[in-house]
């Protein structure tokens, strides 16, 4: 029974993950300018929130662009705490569906692995990435 109250009390958020880590899809409001930007959390501090991936206005436009093989590489932006009015988890609601399952459907790339930031140094994974950034000699 112990077991059970210690699941249930004061200790259960120190044992559920944190939901904004890095990795994390969101969608970040913003003000001054307000704008929305949808991407993958790079780190969260408190100086401000990074980013990698697109303005929420230009979702469609870069879903049938990655699924049309244009090369694509994400914006990785800081954006400055005071600057930040919003931040919510990419989650469905109801019926409808998040937008990085929109973004899977019409692009058949994991969200994640797409707004990966792109670094010379990592090799590894560019064949699940929608663009090479150097083709081989």
């Amino acid at each position: 029974m112990e077991n059970d109250s210690s699941r249930n009390g004061p200790h259960a958020p120190a044992q559920t993950r944190e939901p904004f880590q890095p990795g994390a899809l969101v969608i970040a409001t913003l003000c001054n300018p307000r704008e929305k930007f949808w991407g993958m959390i790079l780190a969260l501090a408190p100086a401000g929130l990074s980013l990698s991936g697109a303005e929420l206005a230009s979702f469609e436009d870069l879903t049938v662009m990655v699924r049309d093989g244009e090369p694509f590489t994400p914006a990785v932006v800081f954006f400055p705490i005071h600057r930040i009015e919003r931040v919510e988890l990419d989650l469905p609601d109801g019926n409808l569906s998040s937008l990085s399952q929109r973004f899977f459907a019409k692009t058949g790339l994991e969200p994640s692995a797409a707004l990966a930031p792109h670094l010379d140094q990592d090799n590894s994974n560019n064949s699940s990435r929608p663009h090479a950034s150097q083709e081989p000699a």
